[in-house]
C-alpha cells in the first residue's frame, strides 16, 4: 500500500533524497502531516538536514510545541550559519517564548545576512520594544519601514500583506511618535533662551514635515524635497541688497580665477558632482548638446558640511574667502562649496533643491557664449563677475552650448527672511534628522 499516496517503498527502505522528493511534493500538495512525516524520516537518516529541520520546525510551532522548534532550529542555524531565514525563523520561535533578548540578537544575525528583509526588522522591532527598549525598538520600526517602501511595499493597504497591515501601522504610528518627541526635544533649549514666541515658524515647519498641516506653499513652482520654511519670500532669485557680502565676493574674481586656472591646468582631482551613480540615473540628470558625452564636474571646497583641506590648500585665497562669508554651516549637511564645471554641450536637466532654508550663489568666473541658468522657468545669462543668487527649491537647469568649459564658484547661504533663532533651530533640526536617519540606516536626502 502506498505511504501516504507517494511512494510504493516502505518507510524504512526510502532514501534520504527520496523522503526529501516525496515531502516536497506533499508540501504541494497542502498535505503537511504527511510531508512533516516524511521530513521527519529524512532526519533520522541525515539528523543535520536544514530543510527538514525548519519544515519540521514550522509544524512543531504552529502547534505550539515552541521549545522542541527551538532545538530542532538551534542545530539548523549551527549547520548553516549564514542562512538568513533561519536565523528569523528561530528569533520568532523564541519570541513564542519570550526569550526577547534571544529573538533579538538571533534577528540581527539574520538581518546582517540579509538587510532587506523588512518583515523581520518589523519583527525586531517588536521584540525590543518588549524588552523595554523603546529608542532601539523605534529604529528597527523605522528601518522596516523604509526598506519596505524603498522596494514599493508598504504604501498602503493594497502593498501591505493583509496579515501584516495593522502592525504595519502600528509601527508607522509608533515611529510617527518618537520622532515627533524626538525632533520637537531638540528645540526645547531654543525654547528656553529665545522663548516660544521665536519659534513659532519653526513649529509649522515641523508640522509641514511630518504632514499634520499642509505646506500650502504660495508658488507652485516651488518643490522642495525635504524641509519647507513657511512665511518667509517665495521667488526664483534674489535681489543683491539681501546679501551685502556679495560686493567683496565679487571684487575677488579676478583672484579666484587664478586660482581656478591653476586647479584647471593640473587637472587637480576633479570629480563628477553627481557621484558614482547608474548610468541610467545620469542620463536622467545630464544631457549632450554635442557629440561628447555630458560632464558635470566639481571640485569641492566643502562637500556636505565637509571642509576639503587639500583643495583649500591649493586655493587658499579662494578659501580664506569662503572662510569669511556667512555660509550655512550644518553638521554633516553644509555648506556646499565648490568649482562648478560644465564641459561643451552639457545640460543639467530640471530639478529641484531640499529646502527653501537656503539660497544657492553663482560666481562666474569662466562663461563663454550661449551658456545660462533658468529657475522657476525664469532664464539668467551668467556674466563673469556678476554673482546671481537663487532659491533651487524652484526647479532649475543649466546648460552650456559652447565648445569651452564654463565654470562658476557655487555656495549657499541662509535665506535673509531667517531670524537668528530660526537659523539655529533650522541647523539643530537638520542635523537631529541627519543623525536619526544614520542610526537607521536611512540614505541621506541629495542636495
Amino acid at each position: 500500500m502506498q505511504d501516504d499516496g507517494a511512494t510504493m517503498s516502505s518507510p524504512s527502505d526510502q532514501a534520504p533524497d527520496t523522503c526529501r522528493a516525496i515531502a516536497r511534493q506533499q508540501v504541494q500538495q497542502g498535505a503537511l502531516d504527511a510531508a512533516e512525516r516524511s521530513f521527519l524520516r529524512l532526519l533520522e537518516r541525515q539528523p543535520q538536514d536544514v530543510e527538514a529541520l525548519r519544515f519540521v520546525a514550522s509544524r512543531q510551532a504552529a502547534r505550539g510545541e515552541h521549545a522542541a522548534a527551538i532545538g530542532r532550529l538551534r542545530v539548523a542555524v549551527e549547520v548553516t550559519r549564514d542562512d538568513p531565514a533561519a536565523w528569523v525563523q528561530l528569533a520568532n520561535a523564541q519570541v513564542a517564548v519570550e526569550d526577547f533578548s534571544g529573538a533579538v540578537a538571533n534577528f540581527r544575525r539574520g538581518l546582517a545576512l540579509a538587510p532587506r528583509i523588512f518583515v523581520a526588522r518589523l519583527q525586531l522591532g517588536m521584540a525590543l520594544e518588549q524588552m523595554g527598549q523603546p529608542q532601539e525598538a523605534l529604529k528597527a520600526y523605522a528601518m522596516a519601514i523604509e526598506t519596505a517602501r524603498s522596494l514599493g511595499r508598504w504604501q498602503d493597504d493594497a502593498t501591505t500583506a493583509p496579515g501584516l497591515r495593522e502592525a504595519v501601522k502600528y509601527a508607522v504610528n509608533y515611529v510617527n511618535r518618537g520622532r515627533r518627541q524626538l525632533f520637537r526635544g531638540v528645540l526645547d533649549p531654543l525654547r528656553e533662551r529665545y522663548g516660544s514666541s521665536e519659534l513659532v515658524r519653526v513649529e509649522h515647519c515641523l508640522a509641514i514635515y511630518f504632514s499634520d498641516q499642509p505646506a500650502n506653499i504660495p508658488d507652485p513652482r516651488q518643490k522642495p524635497k525635504f524641509l519647507y520654511f513657511p512665511g518667509i519670500a517665495s521667488q526664483p532669485y534674489y535681489p543683491r541688497r539681501h546679501f551685502p557680502w556679495l560686493e567683496k565676493l565679487e571684487a575677488a574674481t579676478a583672484t579666484v580665477c587664478e586660482e581656478l586656472l591653476g586647479v584647471l591646468a593640473q587637472g587637480q582631482q576633479l570629480e563628477a558632482f553627481l557621484g558614482q551613480i547608474p548610468a541610467q540615473a545620469s542620463k536622467e540628470m545630464l544631457r549632450s548638446s554635442s557629440d561628447q558625452d555630458p560632464a558635470w564636474d566639481a571640485y569641492f571646497f566643502h562637500r556636505h558640511g565637509r571642509r576639503h583641506d587639500g583643495h583649500c590648500a591649493s586655493c587658499p585665497q579662494t578659501a580664506a574667502l569662503l572662510d569669511a562669508l556667512p555660509l550655512v554651516r550644518i553638521r554633516d549637511h553644509a555648506p556646499e562649496s565648490l568649482f562648478s564645471i560644465l564641459t561643451p554641450g552639457t545640460h543639467i536637466l530640471p530639478h529641484t533643491g531640499v529646502t527653501n532654508t537656503r539660497l544657492v550663489t553663482h560666481l562666474p568666473l569662466i562663461i563663454p557664449p550661449d551658456c545660462a541658468i533658468r529657475v522657476g522657468g525664469e532664464e539668467h545669462a551668467w556674466r563673469k563677475g556678476q554673482c546671481v543668487t537663487f532659491d533651487d527649491t524652484y526647479e532649475h537647469e543649466a546648460w552650456n552650448r559652447s565648445d569651452q568649459v564654463r565654470v562658476v564658484l557655487i555656495l549657499d547661504s541662509w535665506h535673509p527672511d531667517l531670524s537668528e533663532a530660526e537659523r539655529a533651530a533650522v541647523t539643530d533640526l537638520v542635523e537631529a534628522i541627519g543623525d536619526f536617519n544614520r542610526s537607521c540606516e536611512i540614505p541621506p536626502v541629495k542636495s
